[in-house]
């Protein structure tokens, strides 16, 4: 793993190529909601209907255009978060609007300006341009699910989702999995075109992820687990969307439900 210019800890990335998937599967979510039922129930978040993801994915990306392009790098109010979402009838043009303001903010802005975010990660734009990009392509896949017809996110982006989790989400707190396994956990993202590994060692509460050149046999005899498959059943997998038992998993697979985050 290396620092990029567009901050924080990547497998791949640049502020083009976040910004190209964000068009690309917020149009894609956007195609669906027109068709669906907004009162279908969406399986993979429990208790949301349609109209509530697509209300969820617009009120997300009002509050990131609140303060992303402040240049400062201090915590926006948490009332922020709170949203006057319109009828169902007017909800698809408020997205519509809402989706529009926030690509021409990250379209302007430069990345390596000053913005607060959550994560251990350097306090700069070119988190968002990274974050949306995984936030649209997840709940793409999750309302094309709900209408049973669920494309897998795009290998080079579902490998940098991988990634997104393990340096940003789980080490901010937003592990959803249990925090009392102790091992080693290497994830293998085996794509034709496309092959990366992660190892990360899991020591309670505390989480690591490792360079493959820090990992030697003398490290003892931790418990290991092994998980292999597409990048975007990876990251689908982390996300909690589907299971574990959809890899080529071999070991203890315990260890794999402590680095889910959704």
């Amino acid at each position: 793993m290396r620092t990029d210019e567009d901050g924080g800890m990547r497998a791949h990335g640049t502020k083009e190529f976040w910004l190209d998937s964000l068009r690309t599967d917020a149009a894609a979510f956007r195609t669906v909601a027109a068709e669906a039922d907004l009162t279908a129930t969406v399986p993979t978040c429990p208790d949301w209907t349609v109209l509530d993801l697509v209300q969820h994915l617009g009120g997300v990306y009002r509050w990131i255009r609140g303060f992303a392009g402040r240049g400062v790098t201090t915590a926006p109010d948490p009332a922020s978060r709170r949203h006057d979402y319109p009828g169902a009838d007017a909800t698809l043009a408020w997205f519509d609007d809402e989706f529009k303001a926030l690509l021409e903010l990250l379209e302007a802005v430069d990345p390596q300006m000053p913005a607060y975010n959550w994560a251990p990660q350097p306090k700069v734009a070119g988190f968002w341009h990274r974050r949306m990009a995984h936030e649209t392509a997840v709940h793409r896949w999750d309302i094309q699910m709900a209408q049973g017809l669920a494309e897998p996110i795009e290998d080079r982006l579902a490998a940098d989702g991988v990634t997104e989790v393990l340096d940003s989400l789980l080490p901010a707190g937003r592990r959803t999995g249990p925090t009392d396994r102790y091992g080693v956990v290497q994830l293998v993202a085996a794509d034709e075109h496309h092959h990366e590994e992660w190892f990360i060692r899991l020591r309670g509460e505390g989480i690591a992820l490792l360079d493959t050149d820090t990992l030697l046999d003398a490290d003892g005899p931790d418990t290991r687990v092994r998980a292999v498959g597409p990048a975007s059943d990876l990251q689908l997998a982390l996300w909690g969307r589907i299971g574990f038992d959809s890899l080529d998993v071999s070991g203890d697979e315990s260890l794999l439900s402590a680095l889910r985050v959704g």
